[in-house]
């Protein structure tokens, strides 16, 4: 069963529609199709949040847009990932990869080890 947007851990939405538009320009209904994807149907998106998070990157700069035909030949606006927002997810990604790291040593941990 996939999760609600709004189930995921705070902070990582934006995170996940950058990791997304790193492998592709894509228009936002395959933004949250993508994410879906590749989480294994874990982390579900409702479109209804999918575009107001891409509004919000596109003010910070990190994505760019513009208008395109679809692959079912309609106007759609796509996006893509910008060079600052690379840089951005990068920082994410390693400040996600300290936390999951640190947590899960805790996880991790045994009675002997206190």
């Amino acid at each position: 069963m996939a999760r609600d947007q709004s189930d995921l851990i705070p902070g990582t939405f934006d995170m996940l529609i950058l990791k997304a538009l790193s492998l592709g320009d894509l228009h936002g209904w395959g933004v949250a199709e993508r994410i879906e994807r590749l989480s294994g149907g874990v982390c579900g998106v409702k479109q209804g949040a999918v575009y107001p998070a891409l509004q919000r990157l596109l003010l910070r700069g990190w994505v760019a847009s513009e208008w395109r035909d679809s692959e079912n030949n309609r106007r759609a606006r796509f996006y893509r990932i910008t060079g600052t927002g690379r840089r951005q997810l990068e920082r994410e990604l390693a400040s996600w990869r300290r936390a999951t790291s640190g947590v899960e040593r805790v996880l991790r941990a045994s009675a002997q080890e206190t």
